[in-house]
């Protein structure tokens, strides 16, 4: 493919995001950021096949199909009436139903779901799954609230969202400030309002019709992604390799807990407050009953092995983070978007590290990712290394549908299997566009002519 028409379509991209940019206002850097990433990514596909500017796939992908924004009204225990927002960004619906995590957080805004919902696009197609993508949330925080304020602020949340959800047109999951409780409740006040046992989320309680495996899904599936993605690129095995991981939620404890599972020694784990580092490798049992069970700060775990290190974020390296600060063979940013940054990049190729592997969503910045690829890391982009969560969410969609219950070992299986593909047709899709061993552009690429090539067909 000549440079110069690489070029100039690298440049159109740009000026069309601009003019997105400014026609539509885009509310959050994330969300621009995660389109960039993208339709840069893709210039070699839209210079070698016309078809997609044709029929104007771009501009038409980096909108959504709908915003939904609606008001929450509940009451606490004092009595008192609260107000907040809810929303559900409804993105593109040409592969299957919409399908994406419902997000309770203080930061969760209009913005930010529009930047989740984008990725779920692609991380969905990239499954092979039936699936469309989406996002939603609210400005709620779960946090301090009792069982019975978070019931009655799920009951009016989907009171409202009932009207725009169904089996197969919009099946949420459950995300950040979203768990077993949580879907438990939304789910209740669903079957309350329309008298159906439906299989309208996903992340359900195992008696409500939920999958077994859905908490580990991502940080297992992560785990699956980066020894595939190790085989393919030619690298050693996880098995005896120290392994730096960040979070303190499912993705990042199950990634744990699989690492330990294949011989690997995991040495970190993070919270909002502090780092974990434990060189002998990290006991799993303890930092899931401190945050499974107690909810405690990291800050405990050096009470029971007094011979870790603990590092508040206060000592953190300026303009860095101190878990990516240590020595290790792969690295799993599991905690949020933006956390490791290119200081953290630099960090992590100075100490040897192999892989990188995102089991967050967009958890590294640009600037990190282009340290990664200069210096030929394995690197996995979330939309490929994280999407061990919706596929399972997809197998729950199916054991509902056919009211049927798969073992753990069978959802393991299928998730292992589903891991692998993904890995293999992003690095497949690399080498024939001409960027072998680039899983951002591989990815990128494989799911937007996946997306692409449907919307043509659908027309307009």
């Amino acid at each position: 493919m000549p440079t110069s028409e690489l070029t100039k379509m690298k440049k159109k991209i740009i000026d069309e995001i601009g003019n997105f940019k400014e026609s539509h206002r885009f509310e959050h850097d994330v969300f621009y950021q995660a389109v960039e990433e993208v339709l840069l990514s893709i210039a070699p596909l839209l210079v070698a096949d016309k078809r997609y500017n044709i029929n104007a796939i771009v501009r038409r992908l980096a909108v959504p199909d709908r915003i939904i924004k609606f008001k929450v009204e509940w009451m606490d225990d004092n009595q008192n009436i609260q107000v907040n927002t809810g929303y559900r960004v409804q993105f593109n619906n040409t592969l299957g139903p919409y399908k994406g995590g419902l997000r309770f957080h203080p930061t969760v805004n209009e913005g930010i779901l529009k930047f989740l919902g984008f990725e779920q696009i692609f991380k969905n197609a990239l499954t092979g799954l039936p699936i469309g993508g989406a996002k939603g949330g609210s400005n709620f925080d779960p946090k301090g609230k009792s069982d019975f304020e978070v019931m009655k602020f799920c009951s009016s949340f989907m009171r409202e969202l009932h009207k725009y959800i169904g089996p197969r047109m919009d099946v949420p999951a459950g995300d950040i400030g979203v768990g077993g409780r949580e879907i438990g409740y939304l789910f209740g006040e669903y079957k309350k309002i329309t008298s159906t046992f439906d299989g309208v989320l996903t992340g359900k309680p195992n008696f409500f019709g939920g999958s077994l495996m859905r908490p580990q899904a991502t940080g297992y599936g992560v785990v699956y992604f980066t020894e595939t993605m190790l085989e393919v690129e030619g690298k050693e095995t996880l098995a005896g390799k120290i392994c730096a991981v960040s979070g303190a939620g499912n993705v990042a404890l199950y990634t744990i807990e699989k690492l330990i599972e294949l011989g690997a020694i995991p040495v970190t784990c993070t919270d909002s407050k502090g780092t974990i580092y434990d060189a002998r490798g990290v006991d799993i049992e303890l930092l899931q009953d401190l945050k499974f069970n107690r909810r405690a700060s990291l800050e405990e775990y050096v009470k029971v092995h007094p011979e870790a290190q603990y590092i508040p974020v206060s000592e953190y390296p300026k303009g860095g983070h101190a878990v990516w600060n240590i020595e290790c063979h792969a690295a799993f940013p599991c905690a949020t978007q933006n956390e490791l940054t290119e200081v953290d990049a630099k960090n992590l190729v100075k100490n040897g590290c192999v892989s990188v592997s995102e089991g967050a969503n967009m958890p590294s910045t640009p600037e990190a990712i282009e340290v990664f690829l200069k210096h030929k890391l394995c690197f996995a982009p979330a939309k490929a290394a994280n999407a061990g969560g919706v596929a399972v969410s997809n197998f729950e969609m199916g054991q509902n549908a056919a009211m049927q219950r798969w073992t753990f070992e069978e959802v393991d299986n299928r998730l292992k299997e589903t891991m692998q593909y993904i890995c293999h047709s992003v690095a497949d899709t690399a080498k024939e566009y001409g960027v072998e061993g680039n899983y951002v552009d591989g990815a990128n690429i494989s799911a937007f002519k996946k997306i692409a090539d449907a919307m043509i067909a659908e027309g307009i």
